[in-house]
C-alpha cells in the first residue's frame, strides 16, 4: 500500500482518532454518582531560609562556560518548616546584571502545620532595572498531608538574608 493512497490516509486517521478517543476516555473518567466539589483554601506561609550553593563541573556536551550547574540546599524557617535539595543552571549574559536560571527543589517538612512534600520549578531573568521570578508549585509533586497542594513563592533578598512568601491552596485545608 502507498504511504500517501486514501485506504492509507484513511487508516492511520482512524487510528489516530481512536487512540485520542481512548486517551480522552481514560483521562476525562469519572466515578459514577454525583460528583462533591472539594472545597479548597488560600493560606498564605511566610519566613526566611538560608542557602547553600555548591558548584558542579560544567555539562561537557554544553558548548561555552556561560553555563553554570548547581546543586541547592535550603533550611526553611517560619510557616514552612523544612529543608530542600535541587539544582539549578544558570546563565550569566555578557552585559553585565543580566542572565537567568531555571531549577528544580524538593522540599520536605511542614507547611502551615501539614507534613509532606512538594517540588518548586523556578524560572527567573534579569537585566538591568529589572527582575521577573516566577517559583511554582508543580502540580502533583505534593505528598503526605500535603497532597493536592498548588501555590507560588516569592523571594526577596534584602541584606544578603533571604525571606520568602508562599500563597498556596490545599484541598479540605
Amino acid at each position: 500500500m502507498n504511504l500517501h493512497s486514501p485506504g492509507r490516509i484513511l487508516f492511520v486517521s482512524s487510528a489516530c482518532l481512536c487512540l485520542a478517543l481512548a486517551f480522552a476516555l481514560h483521562v476525562g473518567a469519572q466515578p459514577a454518582g454525583p460528583r462533591q466539589e472539594e472545597k479548597t483554601v488560600s493560606l498564605h506561609a511566610a519566613g526566611t531560609f538560608e542557602v547553600k550553593l555548591t558548584p558542579q563541573p560544567a555539562d561537557p556536551a554544553v558548548a561555552g562556560a556561560e553555563i553554570s550547574r548547581f546543586l541547592l540546599e535550603k533550611q526553611f524557617h517560619g510557616g514552612l518548616e523544612a529543608t530542600s535539595q535541587g539544582q539549578m543552571l544558570a546563565f550569566g549574559g555578557a552585559q553585565k546584571g543580566s542572565g537567568g536560571y531555571v531549577a528544580i527543589e524538593r522540599v520536605t517538612g511542614t507547611l502551615d502545620g501539614r507534613t509532606g512534600s512538594f517540588a518548586l520549578q523556578h524560572s527567573g531573568r534579569m537585566q538591568p532595572g529589572a527582575t521577573q521570578l516566577s517559583i511554582a508549585v508543580i502540580p502533583g509533586s505534593g505528598t503526605g498531608q500535603l497532597a493536592g497542594l498548588a501555590g507560588s513563592m516569592n523571594i526577596v533578598i534584602e541584606a544578603g538574608k533571604h525571606s520568602y512568601a508562599f500563597d498556596f491552596t490545599l484541598p479540605g485545608a
